[in-house]
């Protein structure tokens, strides 16, 4: 064990512990990410108060995970010519589209909230989009990723409410979520009478994507198996040396081999 600490091989010993110790620590890190993304997701805040958008994200925020289904109140000016309609939404059985028109935020040149006005079961059956000032009140919901490609570009209808595929709809930045109306405040009496769509309940919004907190819980296994690796290596490398041969030095006893001088 004496040559293991031998000076020479401090250096490698510190290495070693300095791996460990950060693979712990970034482990650790990303498992603490994983265990944050849970509890947000498990957070029920539908029946919360309503706040003001601003008060949860700004238009170049990435989407707060602890906000999911947040009630906002939005103020602003409606995009009528941004209209979509969401295909493959259900409500009470049906296969419809969701009816979505972004709320500029501000003035009409402002990022944009994309806002879920309600249910049709088809694009033909939904009313005129509403324009000029508006506001609405709905939950806020973080933008969909499921990787659906848009097949045809050149109509009013998308897969999944996507960020990249709304943006070909208007000529504004988007915000990275949308509203879905809550048809039963009565903030939004007017625009419920108005357009005669059905809700977009919460019954037919999809789940928030897991996928973040479970690529943190694979990086946080990553690091705890690349730990390990280290530690392993290290502890191979100090048996090789503890066990490494050593040269018998001459004993007193055992003539030592000489060269004999030949004689002339």
């Amino acid at each position: 064990m004496k040559t293991a600490l031998a000076p020479r091989y401090w250096g490698a010993h510190l290495l070693a512990l300095v791996l460990v110790a950060a693979a712990s620590g970034l482990g650790w890190w990303q498992y603490a990410a994983y265990q944050a993304q849970q509890e947000a997701e498990a957070r029920d805040l539908t029946r919360a108060e309503p706040v003001a958008l601003d008060e949860v994200m700004g238009p170049d925020d990435p989407f707060p995970a602890p906000s999911v289904g947040q009630p906002v109140t939005v103020e602003g000016t409606w995009v009528p010519g941004g209209t979509v309609y969401v295909e493959g939404r259900e409500h009470d059985g049906a296969d419809g589209y969701w009816v979505l028109t972004p709320l500029a935020v501000g003035g009409p040149d402002a990022p944009a909230l994309p806002v879920v006005r309600g249910w049709v079961a088809s694009p033909s059956d939904a009313t005129a989009p509403p324009e000029g000032a508006g506001s609405v009140q709905g939950w806020l919901q973080p933008a969909e990723g499921t990787g659906v490609a848009d097949v045809d570009r050149s109509d009013d209808v998308v897969p999944q409410v996507r960020t990249a595929d709304l943006i070909q709809h208007v000529e504004q930045d988007l915000y990275g979520a949308y509203a879905v109306v809550d048809h039963d405040a009565t903030a939004n009496a007017a625009l419920v009478d108005a357009d005669a769509l059905e809700p977009a309940d919460l019954a037919a919004l999809p789940r928030a994507a897991g996928s973040t907190g479970l690529r943190n819980l694979l990086y946080a296994l990553e690091w705890v198996l690349f730990g390990a690796f280290a530690g392993f290596v290290w502890w191979r490398y100090v048996r090789d040396l503890t066990r490494a041969p050593t040269e018998p030095a001459p004993s007193a006893d055992e003539p030592e081999d000489r060269p004999v001088a030949s004689s002339p």
